[in-house]
């Protein structure tokens, strides 16, 4: 089992309080400026309680900056914003992590990976990762799925023929985001660059049967809960996973890169369907986490996509965990 250390990364009010300070402490780390490289090792594994965590990394999207990516930011706020990370600013680092769970005699994907190569050129990891960690792909039993965005079912379908990756593992997810996307009026309505995704979803997804639907609150697993957090999509959702007297918030994309959001959480996404929402959602769920003491993990943290958050003025500082 791989070792690990949390580090220090964004500033946090505690902090400067610590140091006799009045005014925010920044820290530059090395855990962030990792985040655009690939990982020497490609999964981590980690206990929860009785639960054991294979975090597994896919693969990164190194974005050219776009104006339009945060919607009430400029690419030289977001670039910024990477500095003050420790992050290279030519790009805008995106990784994408899937996590295993091994609950009983179960094995439990949070999520399906951006589909070898589907959504990225350069994220096909997964796979190989995978087995690096001794997980055979065809033994996992279920699937938690957080939301329909290519980067996280892309991995369940096969490219150029969509034929299912995982016909006899039960695939969970949110009833509102399963309704919104097979909607057969929702295509039309969809802007141009979504309409291929939303074409893709809605004529392959209802065809299959081994869809499980349920509500906000559902207990999906043994420890784990479905939390509606809706905003970047509609029935975008996140997983509490809780064992003995450990707890770990499956975040998806709600903080998707805290590098940004943390200090800046009021920054509403290009990928947020409810730019205000999502910020709502945000907030509730970080000082959620604060709250509780609970670990968190997003998709696209740095990998091994887990850590802390603190509170910081009316903001957020990160500690990201990271490999050792």
């Amino acid at each position: 089992m791989t070792n690990f250390t949390r580090r220090s990364i964004i500033g946090s009010a505690t902090a400067a309080a610590a140091f006799g300070l009045s005014t925010k402490l920044e820290f530059i780390g090395p855990a962030f400026a990792e985040m655009a490289d690939e990982p020497s090792v490609g999964f981590y594994r980690y206990m929860i309680g009785d639960i054991e965590v294979t975090a597994i990394y896919d693969g990164i999207w190194r974005k050219p900056h776009d104006p339009t990516f945060i919607k009430n930011a400029t690419v030289d706020e977001t670039k910024a914003a990477l500095v003050a990370a420790g992050l290279p600013s030519e790009f805008m680092p995106i990784p994408v992590t899937v996590m295993v769970l091994k609950i009983g005699d179960r094995l439990v994907m949070m999520d399906a990976g951006s589909g070898v190569g589907q959504w990225q050129e350069n994220a096909t990891n997964l796979p190989a990762n995978m087995a690096a960690a001794g997980i055979d792909y065809k033994n996992i039993t279920t699937i938690v799925i957080s939301h329909f965005h290519p980067d996280h079912i892309w991995g369940l379908m096969e490219k150029g023929t969509n034929a299912p990756i995982f016909p006899n593992a039960e695939l969970i997810v949110n009833a509102v985001e399963y309704n919104w996307w097979t909607d057969p009026s929702r295509l039309a309505l969809l802007p141009e660059g979504r309409k291929p995704a939303g074409k893709r979803i809605a004529s392959v997804f209802p065809t299959w049967k081994n869809w499980t639907l349920v509500d906000d609150g559902a207990e999906v697993l043994p420890g784990v809960h479905m939390l509606a957090a809706p905003g970047h999509t509609a029935g975008h959702s996140v997983f509490l996973v809780d064992s003995g007297s450990d707890q770990l918030m499956v975040s998806a994309d709600t903080m998707y890169v805290p590098a940004l959001l943390a200090p800046h959480p009021e920054w509403q996404g290009a990928y947020d369907m409810d730019g205000p929402m999502a910020v709502e959602t945000r907030r509730r769920l970080i000082d959620r986490v604060i709250a509780d003491n609970i670990q968190i993990s997003g998709s696209h943290f740095p990998f091994p996509g887990t850590g802390t958050f603190v509170k910081d003025g009316n903001a957020y500082g990160f500690t990201p965990t990271v490999q050792s």
